[in-house]
């Protein structure tokens, strides 16, 4: 038999994809047969059809050790197979919750919130309820709703939704109120006049006080639930850039503010990950381990310590600048830094000063 393994997407940190298909891991054990992979698939995964994992295969969501195969491909001992399937077609009706809002601004066609950490956007795969969107229902009436289509029968609805940040990351989201609205700052995303900076705490000391990462982002070869960086130029992911700046030099780990040229999903993290700086506490992208410092029992502790404080990646959407949809006027929006965050810098801050002294 197979060393068999469920992974399924618990909230929308990623993509409309991530949130709306279920990922299977398979490892072929060493006395396997040789098996067409279709069947040997559909005998592994509850409720499958063989025509479902064949449509898989042609659509390139079944991976052999990291890469596609067709439907006919004979699968050999110790081989990992990575499989993604969409879930079934579903109507899922988005349920008015009073959940509070820190709205920052209000205007008849546009809402600014500052989202907190833990909060997942819209509800997807495993998160229906206690979402962005659920509370924006309850407090807005008739929001536009966008619309993505994902095959002929599954599609995904996002109520005066124009982007996303992921869960575990804190700061502004604009929301738009009328159809207008939402396709004129749906546009400004697209062609990138939206100005977007971010305040991001990572590991290790930047060598420079200035720079830009450029690399494609797209979905990790072999674990489709995470994102990794491709060299510019690769026929994986897609192009990306992120600029940043040094705000402030900790000697193990560096503040800096980032500023985005495109929007690819978890594009921070991955761009920061992809250069040895990955951030800190980030447990998707390898940041919540001891990555830089001294081996003594003290800063373990230090460390450990920050990591309680911050149980996330330090990722905050700071600033955005936009063109309002309408008036046309030019707005430009500040969200403070967040307690938990504001905490650990103040830690390390706290850290350097009794370093000086020693």
């Amino acid at each position: 038999m197979a060393e068999f393994e469920v992974e399924e997407a618990d909230e929308l940190n990623a993509d409309d994809e991530q949130a709306l298909y279920e990922h299977h891991n398979i490892k072929v054990s060493k006395g396997q047969v040789s098996f067409r992979i279709d069947k040997f698939v559909m005998m592994q995964i509850a409720n499958s059809t063989r025509t479902k994992i064949q449509n898989a295969c042609d659509a390139g969501f079944i991976l052999v050790n990291g890469k596609a195969v067709k439907s006919n491909y004979k699968i050999k001992p110790l081989d990992e197979i990575s499989v993604m399937l969409t879930v079934p077609p579903r109507s899922v009706e988005i349920l008015p919750e009073n959940i509070p809002l820190n709205i920052t601004y209000e205007d008849e066609y546009i809402v600014m919130v500052n989202k907190k950490p833990g909060m997942v956007v819209h509800p997807a795969y495993g998160n229906y309820t206690g979402t962005l969107v659920n509370a924006l229902v309850y407090h807005f009436k008739n929001l536009p709703k966008s619309r993505t289509k994902l095959n002929n029968d599954l599609h995904l609805e996002r109520p005066g939704l124009v982007h996303r940040i992921d869960k575990n990351t804190s700061g502004l989201l604009i929301i738009a109120k009328s159809e207008l609205a939402m396709t004129r700052l749906a546009k400004d995303f697209f062609d990138r006049t939206m100005d977007r900076k971010y305040l991001a705490i990572c590991w290790g000391d930047l060598k420079e006080d200035e720079g830009t990462i450029v690399a494609n982002v797209g979905r990790n070869l072999k674990n489709r639930k995470v994102m990794d960086a491709f060299p510019e130029g690769s026929e994986h992911g897609k192009h990306a850039v992120t600029h940043y700046k040094v705000l402030e030099r900790f000697g193990y780990v560096t503040l800096v503010e980032c500023k985005l040229e495109t929007g690819r999903t978890h594009q921070i993290r991955v761009h920061f990950k992809s250069i040895g700086h990955p951030l800190f506490n980030d447990n998707e992208y390898g940041g919540d381990i001891i990555l830089k410092g001294i081996n003594t029992a003290k800063y373990k502790q230090f460390i450990q310590n920050c990591f309680a404080l911050l149980p996330r990646q330090a990722l905050h959407a700071k600033t955005l600048g936009i063109t309002h949809p309408i008036t046309g006027e030019k707005l430009f929006f500040d969200s403070p830094i967040p307690d938990d965050m504001q905490a650990v810098i103040d830690k390390w801050r706290r850290y350097m000063k009794d370093k000086e002294l020693e």
